[in-house]
């Protein structure tokens, strides 16, 4: 006989498990699948590993400046070996706190593959068993992998995806990175800062494509100064293993030119998992690769929602989690309950410099017929940026000429991930660039950038 659910979410990454938390707290009677670790890609493979990587390339780049500030030190070493258990250390401590969080709200969790085998019907398969479950609410939370194309297929050996670029045994001396998004762009930091000569291919024009023109432009110019090779409107042709590396042949603007690595990182994107769930056979609308939704999370048949990675863009662990929130709250008629505004979703590239923004590019709201009053601050006239040697950066804010909205916002600096907050909030709650003008900045910070920024919108900027 088939056990009994409210809701059963299928996924226990950061939108999965938020998912299972918010239901049983609003009562439900509520389990989760998982088949691999809770917590999903983001906290196992993606975006908690890498911060844990990237702050050893943090402290990699202080010891290599440290003549700057008074310091100096005879043989530094480095073993990659401690940073990989540090970053492994870390998953594997948080992945523990979520499972104790689900004993804690009372959901029950399943470790095995789920499959939809009709309307509010699931199949679980364990280790040692197949279960039968009805629930009248199924939230899809399977998230995504990498993308792959022919003849850049990851191998796990000399051409790596996120995993293996995760827990390098040594060292690459040279490292190529094909894709220039944030997951390209962040390992290409970290690699370069640990030492590694870095080639990045970008099949677009600029590297960060979907961030603002000016502030993709600055981090490919700092980049370069770091001595990265980037390589854009260029394609790898080929790759292949030769021995003990890879070869790649790269066509660009100028010709075709081969390239010798140690390895190569894929970062190219991500299709949805939607595979093996039992979709087709139901009829559940797909496109691209993600599974199709309304502004509810609901997918074409009743009670089958996703969320999400799976649901497609932006792919972002706490879209995932905001998408989980208001899906289920929907399903129990919370009336406070919103549809995602996802022209507030903000987004961070944890690279050096740090990159974050929110809200609408320069050149989209042109695309939108939106007229703009665009203000600008660059921080090398930033007192708190020039005192710890980070003046690189910019701080890029975009308002609705007509009524003083602001509509969007970009910041190249460092920890600019912690500052875009503000900002979101500001769009959220619809001030205008009078009110924000009249916000108090505390200085000596990074952020007063911010209002340096607003202030030059209206032509009153004062430090610049």
């Amino acid at each position: 006989m088939a056990e009994k659910f409210d809701v059963v979410v299928i996924g226990g990454g950061p939108g999965g498990y938020v998912a299972a938390i918010r239901a049983a707290q609003l009562g439900f009677k509520t389990a989760l699948v998982e088949r691999e670790h809770l917590g999903g890609v983001c906290l196992n493979w993606g975006c908690i590993p890498t911060k844990a990587l990237l702050k050893g390339a943090e402290v990699a780049h202080t010891l290599n400046s440290m003549q700057y500030w008074g310091f100096s030190a005879d043989n530094i070493s480095f073993d990659i070996a401690k940073l990989v258990a540090h970053s492994r250390g870390a998953a594997d401590k948080l992945s523990s706190g979520i499972d104790y969080l689900l004993r804690k709200n009372n959901v029950a969790v399943f470790m095995g593959e789920a499959v939809i085998t009709g309307k509010c019907k699931i199949r679980v398969t364990t280790e040692n068993k197949k279960l039968a479950i009805d629930a009248m609410h199924i939230i899809l939370a399977t998230g995504a992998r990498a993308r792959q194309m022919p003849g850049l297929a990851i191998d796990g050996d000399r051409v790596w995806g996120a995993r293996e670029a995760m827990t390098p045994t040594v060292l690459p001396k040279r490292l190529l990175i094909i894709g220039a998004g944030a997951i390209g762009m962040e390992f290409a930091s970290l690699y370069r800062d640990l030492g590694s000569e870095v080639t990045v291919v970008e099949a677009l024009e600029r590297i960060l494509p979907i961030e603002d023109r000016e502030i993709s432009q600055r981090a490919e110019k700092a980049f370069k100064r770091r001595g990265v090779d980037i390589q854009t409107a260029s394609t790898v042709s080929s790759l292949r293993t030769v021995g003990d590396h890879i070869e790649a042949n790269i066509t660009g603007p100028s010709g075709t030119v081969k390239v010798q690595a140690d390895h190569a990182i894929v970062a190219i994107g991500v299709t949805g998992n939607i595979d093996n769930l039992g979709l087709e056979a139901l009829g559940v609308h797909t496109e691209r690769g993600f599974i199709t939704t309304d502004e509810w999370c609901k997918t074409n048949l009743v009670g089958l929602y996703a969320i999400g990675d799976v649901a497609g863009a932006p792919w972002l662990a706490h879209k995932a989690s905001h998408e989980a929130m208001l899906c289920v709250e929907r399903i129990a008629g919370e009336t406070s309950a919103r549809p995602l505004a996802v022209d507030h979703v903000p987004g961070c590239t944890y690279c050096r410099p740090q990159i974050a923004s929110v809200g609408l590019t320069e050149d989209e709201a042109a695309r939108r017929g939106i007229n703009t009053r665009i203000g600008r601050f660059d921080l090398q006239a930033s007192g708190k940026a020039v005192a710890i040697n980070e003046p690189e950066g910019l701080v890029k804010t975009v308002f609705d000429a007509a009524t003083g909205k602001l509509i969007g916002a970009h910041m190249i600096g460092p920890e600019v991930t912690e500052q875009i907050q503000g900002l979101v909030i500001a769009m959220g709650a619809q001030l205008n660039d009078r009110q924000l003008v009249e916000t108090i900045f505390p200085h000596p910070t990074v952020s007063e950038a911010i209002h340096e920024s607003i202030l030059d919108s209206i032509n009153r900027a004062i430090h610049q």
